[in-house]
């Protein structure tokens, strides 16, 4: 049985979570900036529906990914506060997780975004 209380103290964690990593990490709040422009310049443009969906999954797809590197930086932060290579190690490859996915969504948004502009 749901418990209705219960998940709305868990959704009240997850916003506060997402507040305080906006507040706190500048690259969240850049990617924020730039799904706001691509939202209004897909809306602008009239995007068709399939590539509406594509635009919101790759946004959040980014989001995610910008999340879980922040996470994954405080545990490790928290696991081995010291400067240690395996903890640089651990934040380079999470950060890459978020530059790539950031890229995936820059080829993809081109790929969409290009028939609109020069056809």
């Amino acid at each position: 049985m749901i418990r209705i209380k219960r998940l709305l103290k868990s959704f009240k964690y997850a916003q506060k979570g997402f507040i305080k990593t906006w507040r706190e990490e500048q690259n969240l709040q850049i990617q924020s900036i730039v799904a706001a422009l691509i939202l209004f310049l897909s809306y602008y443009l009239g995007l068709n529906r399939m590539e509406w969906i594509v635009i919101i999954l790759l946004i959040g797809l980014v989001m995610l990914m910008e999340l879980a590197n922040s996470a994954v930086e405080r545990i490790a932060d928290v696991l081995k506060p010291r400067i240690n290579s395996y903890v640089k190690e651990i934040k380079d490859i999470s950060a890459a997780a978020v530059m790539f996915s950031s890229l995936i969504a820059v080829i993809v948004g081109i790929m969409i975004f290009w028939p609109y502009f020069f056809n």
